[in-house]
Parts: structure tokens; C-alpha cells; sequence
């Protein structure tokens, strides 16, 4: 597995419940680890899905009659299943985030460690990059996407950095902008604070949580009566859309009531929130912040 290292591997297969002749889909491909566990434990009649729209992770498909990758952003994943003749699924997996693969291929930007371009595009098709963000946001637009993605407080004077030194020069690189920001990275907090101002970018560059909320809204129509979610968040924005829309069927504000005092949330949790063991932690670090929580159909 060394392109990705799948993160609680068997504790997020064994949450779909895996039935051998049913149909499942794992949205996130990547090195394809959960793809080749959940196919596994499947019969010959059963089927598994999975989706990726980087051409990375594209050259990692599984050579497997039962096994269709498609080459999109799984934002799509009604339609594009539909196109295969499927309505309903019996699970779906979902490890959100970078691949280990993406952060350390350093021409894709996506780490603090190397000196590349500003790219941090999943989908190289996209004309929107980290590069575009940091060189043509207005200072309230680049101040609003670090508060709201980075959930750093000094936003406001990041971004007022980063555009009075564009004016100079454009901001190219990874290394680039560390300098630019070099005054507000104090050698003991520096790694965090870079790692929340390229968290921000990413996601704004992806429109992660955007994809995410389209993604889970699709769900309730998506799973068979018995069918189960399973989905690895590594950060608390995540995290937090998912655990909400599993407890409420909402992202913001509560479920309205009927007269009778009830609500009709779509989904219910299974079991409680599932973290990595400091083994697995010791053996992959990136594993430490992962939390995985299950849900069904209510």
C-alpha cells in the first residue's frame, strides 16, 4: 500500500455489514486498499462501485469483473450509478481527505514539506487552483476562506499580507508563501499554523465540504432499508457535517416537528464514533486524527 495507507481499514469495512451478493460503493478510491477488502468479502454476484477523479489514483484500478471505477467527483454519485442501471446500494464507504499519495508527490502542492507550485487540485481538470486563490481573491474573499477552512483567527491580517505582497510579485510556491507569511510562523507553532492556512486553500480549492454536503444529502435515497454509511473524517469541519447530518438530517439549524412533537430524521447512528489504536497511529501518523462513524437508514 504505498500509495495510500488506508486508515481503519477493517473498522470501516466491517461497518458496511457486507452482504457477498450485495452492492456497494466505496466513493474514495485512492490506492484502492478499502476497494480490495470490501471485494474480499464479496460473492461472485456481489458488486462494488468506486469513484476518483484523479488520474492518480485512476492507474491503481482493480483488474475484477464485479469491480467498476468511475473517473468522477463523487458529488455525482446518484447519477453516475444510475448510468450503470443502479438506484440502491447496500453500503457506502467514504475516507475523506488527501491521499498520502497526494501529499507526498510534491509537484501536486498539497504539502507544507516541498518547495512546489500552488497547485492542490484533486481534479486536474479544474481550472480553479491554490495558486489562483492566494494571486486573484480579494482580501475579504482570502480572509473569509482562511477563517472559515483554516479556523485561523489572525485571518484577516494573513490575507492582508498575502495581497500587499502580490502586488510585488505573484506567489508561486509552497515556499513562497511561507516566506511572505514568515513573521506569523513562530518556529514552534509553525507546522500547525501552515498545515491550517494549506488546509484552507485545499478545501476551498476542491469545494470539499460543498461536495461533502451534496454527497451526504444523497444518501438517504441511495441505501437499501438495511444498507449502511460509513465514512473517515480527519478534520472537525468534516467530522462536524457528518456527525449532524446523521443525528439530524441538517447541517444547520434543528429538524422541524410534526404535531405531534416528533421529527423525521433520515438516518440513525450505529454504535458511537470509532478512533484508531495508538498502534495504528504509531504505524501511520496521519491516522491520528481520523474518526469514523457508521450510520443506517432510520
Amino acid at each position: 500500500m504505498s500509495y495510500h495507507n488506508p486508515v481503519l481499514l477493517k473498522e470501516s469495512v466491517d461497518a458496511l455489514n457486507i452482504k457477498e451478493d450485495g452492492v456497494y460503493v466505496d466513493v474514495t478510491f485512492g490506492g484502492g486498499g478499502h476497494s480490495r477488502e470490501i471485494l474480499s468479502r464479496l460473492g461472485e454476484k456481489g458488486r462494488l462501485f468506486a469513484f476518483d477523479q484523479d488520474p492518480d489514483a485512476q492507474q491503481n484500478k482493480i483488474d475484477d469483473p464485479r469491480f467498476v471505477l468511475i473517473g468522477e467527483n463523487f458529488r455525482f454519485i446518484s447519477r453516475f450509478l444510475r448510468f450503470y442501471g443502479v438506484k440502491k446500494v447496500d453500503g457506502v464507504l467514504a475516507d475523506l481527505g488527501v491521499s498520502s499519495h497526494q501529499f507526498d508527490e510534491a509537484e501536486r502542492g498539497f504539502s507544507t514539506r516541498f518547495d512546489a507550485d500552488l497547485d492542490m487540485r484533486m481534479d486536474q481538470k479544474s481550472e480553479l487552483s491554490g495558486k489562483k486563490i492566494i494571486n486573484t481573491y480579494s482580501e475579504e474573499d482570502l480572509a473569509d476562506v482562511l477563517f472559515l477552512y483554516g479556523e485561523l483567527r489572525n485571518a484577516r491580517t494573513l490575507a492582508k499580507t498575502i495581497v500587499e505582497a502580490r502586488v510585488d510579485k505573484e506567489i508561486k510556491t509552497s515556499f513562497e508563501l511561507k516566506e511572505v507569511l514568515q513573521r506569523f510562523l513562530p518556529k514552534a507553532k509553525e507546522h500547525k499554523i501552515l498545515a491550517q492556512i494549506f488546509q484552507a486553500i485545499r478545501i476551498e480549492v476542491n469545494q470539499e465540504l460543498e461536495v461533502l454536503k451534496e454527497f451526504l444529502q444523497q444518501i438517504p435515497d441511495l441505501l437499501n432499508e438495511d444498507g449502511r454509511l460509513s465514512v473517515i473524517s480527519y478534520h472537525s469541519l468534516e467530522d462536524r457535517l457528518v456527525k449532524r447530518f446523521i443525528r439530524t438530517g441538517l447541517f444547520s439549524g434543528e429538524p422541524e416537528k410534526d404535531f405531534y412533537g416528533n421529527t423525521n430524521e433520515p438516518l440513525k447512528k450505529v454504535g458511537k464514533m470509532i478512533v484508531p489504536t495508538k498502534e495504528e497511529i504509531k504505524e501511520n501518523n496521519r491516522a491520528r486524527s481520523a474518526k469514523l462513524r457508521i450510520a443506517t437508514l432510520k
